[in-house]
């Protein structure tokens, strides 16, 4: 039985008598993983969010817990609460959040921990997690990156399957991406420095926005970022290249539970049903459903589930 809510305003106000670590405790949690049945499920509102949490709700109500889903916009909001025991479960991505942590101890100049290399990516946020009482389950196949989209038109008349066959074209290139493209290493400083690629201007139409789409589509740019999970992309005749170097972090999908409540066996396995079938593709198919066919998160999410064996009809 599962319920969908908002995040009040009160709930920002952590208080003492909350599940999580104190800064006393912390990095010294030795309660055993918790069993709570009733169990509060985070989205950060956006479609993949809501997809994700739609499944874990459904995978933990058939192992016989009983969950509501909690919409939380930001990570700001979420992650504190998660700490407190007020959301017990939220789906992540591992090299952002890693990251997140990593600049929440260690201030917003700290050396980034997250890489492309997911053991590494994975050990270093368990190292952030774990004092705080929060345990990071196993990813799966399902990565959820920022990449890179020509059409298809273009990658066929130049031979171009990888971002090194662009590189290598020495084409000259304008992006289509945010503004602070030009500054982050995987976008502009990356794609010069890995790839060799000759970008000639960052055109700030947004990351995988329709307008940025379309400036691609109409030839006005070469080339956008958007992610792996981008449902839309047929739509405009684009095709991605393949981050062959590994420029990107490895932000593959990861179940954070609050460890005091959400930290058992049971859970564990039920969430861990959907690493066995979960894929890129496949979540980008089930943002197609909400996104393009209007189609509702949790029906997506469930009929999902049923065609892989994990849930009955």
């Amino acid at each position: 039985m599962r319920a969908r809510h908002v995040l009040p305003a009160a709930l920002l106000t952590l208080t003492a008598c909350t599940t999580g670590p104190t800064l006393e405790t912390q990095g010294t949690v030795t309660a055993p993983p918790g069993d709570s049945k009733h169990l509060t499920i985070g989205t950060a509102g956006f479609t993949e969010s809501d997809l994700l949490a739609q499944m874990y709700a459904l995978l933990l109500d058939r192992a016989g817990y009983r969950t509501k889903i909690l919409s939380v916009t930001n990570r700001e909001l979420y992650e504190p609460a998660l700490e407190a025991g007020q959301i017990d479960v939220v789906p992540e991505y591992a090299a952002t959040f890693a990251d997140w942590l990593n600049a929440k101890v260690n201030g917003p100049d700290a050396t980034p921990v997250g890489s492309p290399d997911l053991a590494t990516t994975m050990t270093a946020l368990r190292r952030l997690a774990a004092p705080r009482g929060l345990t990071v389950l196993d990813p799966g196949k399902a990565v959820d990156q920022n990449a890179f989209a020509v059409t298809a038109d273009y990658a066929r008349q130049h031979k171009l399957h990888t971002l090194s066959d662009l590189g290598a074209a020495k084409l000259p290139v304008r992006l289509a991406a945010g503004d602070e493209c030009v500054q982050r290493p995987y976008c502009e400083p990356g794609l010069k420095k890995t790839y060799g690629i000759d970008i000639t201007a960052v055109d700030p139409k947004g990351v995988g926005t329709t307008q940025s789409k379309q400036a691609v589509q109409n030839g006005q740019d070469q080339m956008v970022l958007t992610t792996t999970t981008d449902a839309t992309l047929d739509a405009f005749g684009l095709v991605l290249l393949v981050d062959d170097k590994h420029l990107q972090n490895a932000d593959y999908i990861v179940p954070v539970v609050n460890r005091s409540r959400a930290g058992s066996k049971g859970v564990t396995k039920a969430l861990g049903a959907l690493n066995t079938v979960l894929t890129t593709g496949d979540l980008a198919s089930l943002n197609q459903q909400v996104d393009s066919w209007r189609r509702l998160p949790k029906d997506v999410a469930k009929d999902y589930l049923v065609s892989k064996g994990l849930l009955r009809s």
